[in-house]
């Protein structure tokens, strides 16, 4: 019979920022991709906050594939968080990788002087949730995109750290794929004790920048 055997090893991991490290920054705000995104085109949504006081970081999953195409020059590729093989060794695996990105962020940001928002879209919302609740750096506010926290997140063990992330959860009109599942998380934070905010767009399974930059002027302090 085989066995199944697991070896730690170093890779390099890519990531795109917007803005520069100064004492000017009061926001850092890290963007999580959905399936099938590379975070140099994700990071491309964010332009609009590119104003000097924030620092954007779009972090790229772990895993690349080609979308489209079989590998030629023209075949897009697309990145990836994780899938339900080796799903909870991929989770540690991305979760210490976020760790090391925020230590190298914040070893040029002073972190006790700006305010840090996680945003997660699509796949990328269950990678933030996990990491906002497992990672170890302080999230100030936590906004899921598209999409809703983990099926494996224990609700009521985690209520108070939830109700201190300022949990904001964004979705289209129009997104089908969202919204089902959007009104099963939301019954169960219900349950749970923990607030949050829902905002909505007129649009589908996207992101829409009216909508980003009119949550991102509504940030606590401005």
């Amino acid at each position: 019979m085989p066995r199944e055997h697991h070896l730690e090893t170093r890779r390099t991991a890519r990531y795109f920022t917007l803005g520069t490290p100064s004492e000017a920054v009061s926001e850092v705000w890290f963007v999580l991709h959905g399936y099938g995104q590379l975070a140099g085109t994700f990071i491309e949504e964010f332009a609009a906050l590119d104003d000097g006081r924030r620092l954007i970081v779009a972090p790229e999953g772990l895993s690349r594939f080609y979308a489209q195409g079989s590998g030629g020059p023209d075949s897009k590729v697309g990145g990836s968080w994780m899938t339900r093989e080796d799903r909870l060794v991929e989770i540690e695996d991305y979760l210490r990788y976020l760790d090391a990105l925020h230590d190298a962020v914040f070893a040029q940001v002073p972190r006790e002087r700006v305010r840090l928002t996680l945003l997660g879209f699509s796949q990328g919302t269950a990678t933030a949730s996990r990491w906002a609740l497992r990672g170890k750096g302080r999230v100030d506010r936590l906004v899921l995109w598209a999409g809703v926290l983990p099926p494996d997140t224990e609700w009521r063990a985690e209520a108070r750290r939830l109700n201190a992330l300022g949990l904001t959860f964004v979705i289209g009109e129009r997104d089908e794929w969202a919204s089902g599942n959007l009104a099963l998380a939301e019954g169960a934070l219900e349950r749970a004790g923990v607030s949050h905010r829902l905002v909505t767009f007129a649009g589908g399974h996207r992101m829409d920048r009216d909508c980003l930059r009119a949550i991102a002027d509504t940030a606590p302090g401005r």
